[in-house]
Order: C-alpha cells, then sequence, then structure tokens
C-alpha cells in the first residue's frame, strides 16, 4: 500500500515536468513575429542597385545597407524593382513598406514622407564633354542646356543655375547626348558620376568641376503612416554606423566612406516649402496643354499624314504586279510590325546620332511616328481596296481610264469610307503613343507631367490630369469620324 502514493507522486512529478517543457520561455512567447517589409528598387542604378552580371542577383550599396538594416531590425525583407518613378506610388498604395534608391530628402518629399537617418551624403558635379573647357562651375551654365533626369534634385539645381534642362530617362542617355553634342553639360551626383566613368571606361566625358557646396542626403523613404518602421530603421542604422557595418559596405563599393557627411552648406529641406496638390495641378496645368498643343497635336497631325501617305504607297506596292515592289513593301511592313515603337525611336535618336546623323528631337520622332504608322496602316488600306468590288475596276477600263484614273478617280475613294473606322483606331493610338516622345528631348503633354510629377511627387493627380487631357483629344477625334464617314458615303456604290 505504501507504494501507491510514491507512484502517484511520480506520475504528477512527470506530467508537471512534461508540461513545464512543452511551455516556451517568457522570452519566446514575447518575441514578436518577424515583420515582412517590402522594400521597393530599380535595379538599373549601378552602383547603387542593379543585379550581378553574373549571379543575377540583386546588389549593390543600397541593396547591402538595406539588407543589413533588415537583419539588424528583425525584419523579413522582400525586394521589390520597378522603375523609380513608379516606387512613391507604390509607396503611397501600400504596394511596398520602403524605398531603398538613394532618394534624396528635398521639401516637397519631406512634406509627404517620413525618412531615416541619412545613410548616405553626396554633393554634385559637372560633367562635360573632354574637349569643353569653358564649363567648371555652375556660373557656366547660364544659358547653357545640360541633360538631367527628371527624377533627381540635380535638374533643379541646374535650372537654378540658368540651364535650359533637356530630361532623360537615366544618366547613360545623357552621356550619349553629351558625347554628340546636343547638350553642353550634365549635373549629376559625384558618386554615380564617379561609378559610371570607372565602370564604362570612357574617355569622352570628365568632371569638370563642383555644383556648388552643398551636401545632399539620401536615405530610406516611408509612409507617414508607418513610424513604427521608420524608428526600427533608424535604430538599426545607428548600430550599423557603430559598429562599421555602413563604412564596409561604402568601403567595398566607393573605396571611400560616403556614410559620413564631410561638406558644407546643408541643403534646407523645410518641408514649409512644399506646395499641396491643388497647387502643383494649378501650376502644371498651364505647362501640359502648351506641351498639348506644341507638342502632342503638331506631332500627331504630321506624322498621321506622312504615315497615311506612306501606307498608300505600301498597300499599292503591295497590289503591284512588279515583285520588287511587292518584296520592299512586304520587308519595311514586316519589320515595323514586328519591332516595338520604342525600339524604332530609340534608333532613329540614339542610333542615327552615332553615325553622325543627329536629328531634332521634333523631326526624329515625326520620323519614327510615321514609318510606325505607315507599317500598320497599309494593310488597312490593302484590304480596303480589295472590299472594292472588281466590277469597279472593269466599268472605270470599259469607260476608257487607265489605272492611274481608276485608283484615283473610282476605287480609292470608295477605299477611304471604308478604311475610316481602323484609320481612326490607328489615330488614336498615335495620338497616345506620341507619349513615348518624351523619353526623345520632345516638351510634349505626357513629359511635363512627369517632370512635375517627379519635382512635387504628386504621381497619382499629375497622371490623372495627363488622362483626362488625352481622352478629351480622342474625344473630339471619335466625333469627327461620324461626319467624315457620312461625307465619304457619297463615294459608295
Amino acid at each position: 500500500m505504501g507504494r501507491v502514493p510514491l507512484l502517484r507522486v511520480l506520475a504528477l512529478l512527470a506530467i508537471a515536468g512534461g508540461v513545464l517543457l512543452a511551455v516556451p520561455p517568457a522570452a519566446a512567447v514575447d518575441r514578436p513575429a518577424e515583420r515582412v517589409v517590402r522594400v521597393g528598387t530599380e535595379g538599373t542604378y549601378p552602383p547603387f542597385t542593379y543585379r550581378d552580371p553574373d549571379s543575377g542577383e540583386l546588389t549593390g550599396f543600397d541593396i547591402e545597407v538595406v539588407r543589413a538594416v533588415a537583419e539588424e531590425a528583425g525584419w523579413d525583407l522582400r525586394l521589390v524593382e520597378a522603375p523609380f518613378d513608379s516606387l512613391f506610388p507604390a509607396l503611397d498604395s501600400g504596394r511596398i513598406d520602403v524605398i531603398a534608391n538613394q532618394v534624396t530628402i528635398n521639401p516637397e518629399r519631406q512634406a509627404r514622407y517620413l525618412f531615416s537617418t541619412p545613410y548616405t551624403y553626396s554633393h554634385g558635379v559637372i560633367v562635360t564633354a573632354q574637349d569643353t573647357d569653358d564649363i567648371t562651375t555652375l556660373a557656366d551654365l547660364r544659358g547653357r542646356t545640360t541633360a538631367q533626369t527628371s527624377s533627381s534634385n540635380w535638374a533643379q539645381v541646374a535650372r537654378d543655375a540658368g540651364a535650359k534642362v533637356q530630361y532623360v530617362q537615366d544618366f547613360g542617355p545623357g552621356v550619349e547626348l553629351l558625347v554628340q553634342g546636343r547638350v553642353d553639360a550634365i549635373v549629376n551626383d559625384n558618386i554615380a558620376v564617379l561609378d559610371y566613368l570607372a565602370t564604362s571606361g570612357t574617355d569622352e566625358v570628365k568632371i569638370a568641376g563642383d555644383a556648388g557646396d552643398e551636401t545632399l542626403e539620401q536615405a530610406l523613404a516611408f509612409r507617414r503612416s508607418d513610424p513604427e518602421l521608420q524608428q526600427q530603421a533608424d535604430a538599426a542604422l545607428a548600430t550599423l554606423a557603430d559598429d562599421g557595418t555602413l563604412a564596409a559596405i561604402s568601403e567595398k563599393y566607393f573605396r571611400a566612406d560616403v556614410t559620413v557627411r564631410e561638406r558644407t552648406g546643408d541643403v534646407d529641406v523645410q518641408a514649409s516649402d512644399a506646395r499641396t496638390t491643388w497647387e502643383v495641378l494649378r501650376d502644371t496645368a498651364g505647362p501640359m496643354l502648351v506641351g498639348l498643343l506644341k507638342g502632342t497635336i503638331p506631332l500627331t497631325v504630321v506624322s498621321f499624314a506622312v504615315g497615311l501617305t506612306l501606307a498608300v504607297g505600301a498597300a499599292l506596292a503591295r497590289l503591284s504586279s512588279v515583285r520588287v515592289l511587292d518584296g520592299i513593301a512586304r520587308v519595311y511592313i514586316s519589320i515595323i510590325r514586328g519591332t516595338p515603337l520604342l525600339v524604332q525611336l530609340f534608333i532613329v535618336f540614339f542610333g542615327l546620332g552615332q553615325v553622325g546623323i543627329r536629328l531634332d528631337p521634333y523631326v526624329a520622332a515625326g520620323i519614327a511616328f510615321s514609318l510606325n504608322v505607315g507599317g500598320y496602316a497599309a494593310e488597312i488600306v490593302r484590304a480596303s481596296i480589295l472590299s472594292v468590288p472588281r466590277g469597279q475596276y472593269e466599268a472605270a477600263t470599259v469607260i476608257g481610264m487607265d489605272y492611274g484614273q481608276s485608283m484615283r478617280r473610282i476605287i480609292l475613294p470608295q477605299a477611304a469610307r471604308i478604311a475610316v473606322p481602323p484609320l481612326s483606331n490607328t489615330l488614336l493610338s498615335l495620338i497616345k503613343d506620341t507619349s513615348l516622345a518624351s523619353l526623345v528631348l520632345v516638351p510634349e503633354l505626357f513629359r511635363e507631367a512627369q517632370v512635375a510629377a517627379a519635382l512635387s511627387t504628386e504621381y497619382l493627380p499629375l497622371y490623372c490630369l495627363a488622362a483626362v487631357y488625352y481622352w478629351v483629344v480622342c474625344q473630339l477625334v471619335t466625333m469627327a469620324q461620324a461626319p467624315l464617314e457620312r461625307r465619304l458615303s457619297r463615294y459608295a456604290v
């Protein structure tokens, strides 16, 4: 009988021990789960963010910094690649939580977003062609033309110096314009310029001087509704600065510590200077309208007229019994329909410039759009001509008309009525495609919206305003289609 209580006691102790073992330590219970943090970055801006050519992995100075921050702060890091102009809208919409892409702190951005402690300090330099000796300071830029990316602060620096600014997609195309003599200089970040010169090995351009004495600060950007994430990043950056991690990453990429301030003349980033959304829209509506009237509409009219002429010629060549003409038309149509319009535009503007054919931006865009319209509209015109009853040809021949007369007086007027609806679609597409001309320095409607959006970060309102402008023009074209069809109906049989 004495053994039973002892066995019960041992059993109870074993159960209690199992329960204690099953309960995790207090520290484990209290530790929060890792937060998934989506970091937006370009992936096309070496040495800050790019894909390693050997491994294909996303890497760069900013990538390593944000990975170190994530490890220190306990984030579950997810990298999201997108063009720079898309990063702030993605942050606003909650698709990403942080931007790590050498984001410079400026008044407009500071009014809308939270920024971490700066982890990069840089200053501007002036880049010129190797044989240019009369541009060494900002004062020398007055009246000159510079190539700047629309999303950088250096565009404003160049404008303040009195320069005319041509906006480019990134630093590489800007250098090409500089080499071709289409612009006089570039104002950009000293770190990015030094890396470009080192990696490209070019000796056609040089750093001609400093762009003032101001020091710019780059930091991680967060939504204003997420101060906790910003505080976690600040704490992690402080630790990484103290233990030398930031300096080591900087030395790896730049052979210098760009994570500490070395220059004087800090940039004023008082948020009170920022404009409201309404003020941005009000200030940009006028320039966008000017871009529409001076860029978009003239480019559309000229390109469509020339393109339609090319289309009729290509369609008649396709219907010709002369095999050489038919073959040339087939090749032309195949090339135009088989290659992207943006590639065609870059070939005409940048490509021809490298072989000495340096066309004005308007002319280059007009040629590219005209060729594109001609290639697509040629098949529309050919199908419309084939839709005219064969008896019309025979009747024209009976009354003594030759081929040219029958085409001009009988066939083409009837084909025109058939071609109006599909050609109207081509015209509507052309109106919208002219927005690509912003990439080759044409100051049209969408370019004005891009420039204003990059400076103010008001992407959604400004792009919506641009959409309204395009929609109004397209509606006017659509309204004109029905009267044109009625007018051409008199040629119907």
